[in-house]
């Protein structure tokens, strides 16, 4: 009998990021296809493109090529185990570095205006986006391989976790062996503090973040929590805010690299020893972008509108119990009283519903006024703006007094747990900066961990 959790991992096969779902062992599967002879030699390429099911196959064949699953049950020392073990390490790091002079050449076509040719990347995977560094893959997996023994696998092929964290230590490689991180910008939830929690004294996150602060790395927390009072962020970050108001490490100049910004990207605080909440709100005349100015108020009131109503039928259609909230730049559905919780299957499909009533409505096909409707894992919001504009933000009010008068993508990481393509507000901050994706606050603690010692190895 199939088991719920394979089954829930086939249905989202279509979520999943698609550099990872399109891009890692594509060289295998070329070869395997033409081996086998599935498609003509020049054929491969589109099936590529259309297969969804061709990951699996991906991931499998250096595995079954070079496991040796009977050595399990042998005594130690009997030749084979660690000559595939060693096989198995070439043939990973031999793709992954394939991997990385494909990145390096999408990147080549990418910074070259004039060259009408798509790179080899782009062919194999369309929608893929813009890359701000380039991707040590190969050392990011041989770091990877000693923590989780991917090579030591002799029943479990190579994961999409596995993947995922092998992207995230070359991302953490790339900003700082070979380059400089000056921005490091959080989601709330999950990221820092489990879904609906604080970040509580006690959280082994804070004393890191308080490192980042003291290199003079600065902090944006970019949440999809919309709150208009300081008093509201204290109480999720009082934790954090505390311990920066009580320091005697870090200069009054540090302390206030921190800033948080709510709603995605609508309101704006920076730390504050002498505030109530040692948070101060700004006004957002002093840090909206020049497009974000041109966004209209009767564009914003029409697209809430037309969202209040697609939740509305939802909560109707789907029999949802929940009620609804109208906010001045949101609006959502939360759970009509606190115990209740509402299926992720009713969450992700009003998600979608939403999205694309919006996408075609005159507001969204005019992209007047941007928009980001995601699952918050209890509720549904539609927020104005996203994520990416929220990083910008933090790019330009840090960067005011740098060159350019904004901090670079390659020079920002953010950090979040919410990926998918759809329904993830974490996604779109990918068009602005590098991202790291985690799956829980713990990995957030071995992420920043990494991310210090290899800045400390850049200063020695």
């Amino acid at each position: 009998m199939t088991s719920r959790y394979r089954v829930e991992y086939a249905l989202k096969t279509h979520r999943r990021d698609q550099l990872i779902g399109k891009c890692f062992f594509s060289s295998l599967f070329v070869f395997l296809s033409q081996v086998v002879a599935l498609v003509p030699r020049n054929g491969s390429l589109s099936l590529l493109t259309e297969s969804p099911e061709w990951i699996k196959g991906l991931l499998a064949v250096p595995f079954v090529l070079y496991s040796q699953p009977q050595g399990v049950y042998e005594r130690d020392g009997l030749p084979g185990t660690s000559q595939a073990r060693e096989e198995a390490h070439r043939r990973y790091s031999e793709i992954l570095r394939d991997v990385e002079l494909m990145i390096d050449d999408h990147i080549a076509h990418q910074n070259d205006a004039e060259n009408p040719f798509p790179s080899k990347l782009k062919l194999l995977v369309p929608s893929i986006g813009p890359f701000f560094t380039r991707l040590p893959l190969e050392a990011a997996f041989k770091f990877q391989d000693r923590k989780r023994y991917i090579s030591s696998r002799r029943f479990v092929s190579p994961s999409f976790n596995d993947i995922r964290l092998i992207l995230n230590s070359a991302q953490i490689m790339a900003v700082t062996t070979h380059g400089t991180l000056q921005l490091a910008t959080f989601d709330g939830d999950v990221t820092l503090y489990d879904d609906g929690q604080s970040l509580e004294p006690t959280s082994p996150v804070i004393p890191r973040l308080m490192d980042l602060l003291r290199n003079n790395v600065k902090i944006g927390i970019v949440t999809a929590a919309g709150y208009t009072t300081a008093e509201r962020y204290h109480s999720r970050l009082h934790g954090l805010l505390d311990s920066l108001a009580n320091s005697t490490e870090l200069t009054p100049a540090q302390k206030q690299n921190l800033v948080v910004m709510g709603g995605e990207s609508n309101y704006l605080f920076e730390f504050s020893a002498n505030a109530p909440h040692l948070l101060s709100p700004v006004p957002r005349s002093r840090w909206l972008t020049p497009e974000m100015a041109a966004w209209n108020e009767q564009d914003i009131e029409e697209l809430l509108d037309i969202a209040e109503a697609a939740l509305g039928d939802c909560i109707k259609s789907l029999n949802l119990p929940a009620t609804l909230m109208r906010k001045d730049r949101a609006v959502g559905i939360i759970p009509a009283t606190p115990d209740i919780r509402i299926p992720r299957e009713s969450l992700e499909e009003t998600v979608l519903v939403v999205q694309k009533i919006l996408e075609l409505s005159s507001a969204g096909r005019s992209r007047r006024v941007p928009f980001c409707a995601f699952n918050g894992g209890r509720d549904v919001f539609v927020d104005i703006g996203d994520k990416s504009w929220g990083v910008a933000v933090c790019q330009r009010w840090f960067g005011a007094n740098t060159p350019g008068g904004i901090i670079k993508g390659e020079n920002t990481l953010h950090v979040g747990d919410q990926f998918l393509s759809a329904g993830a507000n974490d996604f779109r901050a990918r068009s602005v900066g590098t991202t790291s994706w985690i799956a829980s606050p713990a990995e957030t603690v071995e992420l920043l961990d990494e991310l210090a010692e290899l800045m400390g190895k850049k200063l020695s």
